[in-house]
């Protein structure tokens, strides 16, 4: 079989890898279902391109060599392709020429997508279909290798065996198999859509054209997977910058008045053993209050997936903006990611957007599978990027994933976010500003007119606290208007004298 030697025959391991495990998954599917209750959808596109030769490879290593005689293949897997009058005359054609390339029994419907699949499950006894749908893929959310189809949708299985596939491996399946593709690939098409929504991709127009007509290089000299979908024509979005601080801001407008609140969460055992101190809790802090943010807690907890799920999804609920730190990776104690998706709802799943990140920072350094290390939150994450960052910060919702383990790391991811936010042309809060005050008076004789102090001044925050058990009382003041900390100053002088205290310098 030419795409299994081919495979085998090539030098790149992780194409191998998933190859391998597509294999597997269609040797399973059709160990489960007899060749009659098996279809394979087909579109035309690249992904079906890819899975049709994985399926044919699949079958015969399925059905052993005898399958094969004089070179001649058939295909026995009934083939469903949904046309379209806004499909792309080269997408009709290449569909039809492959049909008749490699013997498929295609079932053309020409009714709109469930309609048109009921009829067919309703006339064939189909139980599963293979699809070439991909993470990233708007149709691929909450998808496994194994999917029964959803609610309201006539009942089959869904198989996936290309589901946790990137862009490069797909152009690295065609390019090392030599499989023909569609035309519009060569034309600087990366994904097709409609006539109606898709554009070749601007990335790879050729601005060495000598004449004044656009030219573009072919979809698979595009080098960052990430902007595959950049050809399809959609309504103007906001910026990124806004739109990835849209839900973390929940409109600051219209909150200027009243404070947003934060909490942040610690993971580690090394914390709660005391091997390490917690030194990003601190700083987060006063970061916070320098933008004007309150900061009602700092939760440590174990590396658990349970104990991180339960206090996310709680903290999430209750506050404008919650920050998690620590357990960040690929090792057996780095459970932050996976708790983050739990407290959602939702799986892991492999991101190809972070995998191309991580591909272009370790390159081929790394022994394990990047796929592994780019699993996040499914559905609900959205990477924020900045060109001081190796990586992007991770925002789930109103969560917000930080990777630095010390406070100059902190410091780096803490001014890009700022960074973010101002670009995007959200103003941020008022900041805090403070005064303290240091008095010898006891605690006693302090405690009533402070207590009477704060009702006064339900908008500044008062507090006492000590350095030492013999050392003086320290007064604190912290709100957003200077003159009504003055106010709430001279007050507490006038309930004693002005010479009961000294100002902190």
């Amino acid at each position: 079989m030419e795409i299994d030697k081919a495979i085998r025959e090539s030098d790149d391991r992780r194409l191998k890898t998933k190859y391998n495990n597509a294999i597997n998954v269609i040797q399973r599917t059709l160990a489960l279902y007899s060749i009659e209750e098996v279809a394979f959808s087909f579109n035309g596109g690249k992904d079906s391109t890819v899975l049709l030769h994985l399926l044919r490879a699949g079958y015969f290593l399925h059905k052993g060599e005898q399958s094969c005689s004089n070179g001649s293949l058939t295909f026995p897997i009934r083939t469903i392709y949904f046309e379209s009058n806004s499909a792309f005359p080269e997408i009709n054609s290449f569909t039809y020429d492959t049909a008749s390339k490699y013997v498929l029994q295609l079932d053309i419907i020409r009714s709109d997508f469930k309609s048109g699949l009921e009829a067919l499950l309703n006339a064939k006894p189909i139980r599963a279909i293979f699809l070439g749908v991909r993470i990233g893929d708007p149709t691929a959310v909450g998808q496994e290798q194994f999917s029964p189809s959803s609610p309201g949708w006539p009942p089959f299985m869904r198989v996936n065996p290309i589901l946790d596939w990137s862009y490069r491996d797909v152009w690295a399946f065609i390019l090392t198999c030599k499989v023909q593709y569609c035309s519009l690939y060569d034309q600087g098409y990366t994904s097709i859509g409609s006539i109606h929504d898709t554009v070749p991709n601007a990335l790879l127009c050729d601005s060495d054209s000598s004449n004044n007509q656009e030219k573009f290089k072919p979809a698979y000299m595009l080098s960052d997977g990430r902007l595959e979908r950049a050809g399809r024509v959609k309504k103007v979005s906001p910026s990124i910058c806004g739109t990835a601080v849209a839900n973390v801001m929940d409109n600051v407008d219209s909150h200027k008045s009243s404070l947003l609140k934060a909490s942040a969460i610690a993971v580690g055992d090394e914390i709660l053993f005391g091997t390490i101190e917690d030194q990003l809790g601190p700083s987060l802090c006063k970061k916070l209050h320098s933008i004007g943010w309150s900061v009602s807690q700092i939760a440590v907890l174990q590396n658990d997936i349970d104990s991180v799920a339960e206090e996310v999804e709680r903290q999430k609920a209750s506050h404008d903006m919650v920050f998690v730190y620590g357990g960040v990776g690929p090792l057996h104690s780095d459970v932050t990611l996976a708790g983050v998706a739990k407290a959602f709802g939702v799986r892991l799943a492999p991101d190809e957007e972070f995998e191309e990140y991580l591909r272009q920072l370790i390159g081929d350094h790394c022994t394990g599978d990047r796929n592994e290390m780019a699993l996040l939150p499914e559905g609900t994450t959205e990477l924020l990027h900045h060109d001081k960052l190796l990586l992007p910060l991770i925002k789930c919702q109103n969560v917000i994933i930080l990777t630095a383990t010390n406070v100059t790391e902190l410091d780096k991811e803490w001014n890009c976010l700022i960074e973010l936010l101002r670009s995007g042309g959200l103003s941020l809060m008022e900041p805090y500003t403070s005064k303290s005050l240091t008095t010898n008076l006891s605690d006693l004789e302090a405690a009533q007119p402070l207590s009477k102090l704060c009702l006064e001044f339900p908008d500044l925050h008062i507090g006492c606290y000590r350095k030492s058990r013999q050392g003086p009382l320290i007064i604190s003041f912290e709100g957003k208007d200077q003159a009504r900390i003055e106010a709430a100053i001279e007050s507490l002088f006038k309930k004693f004298h002005r010479g009961a205290f000294s100002e902190v310098v």
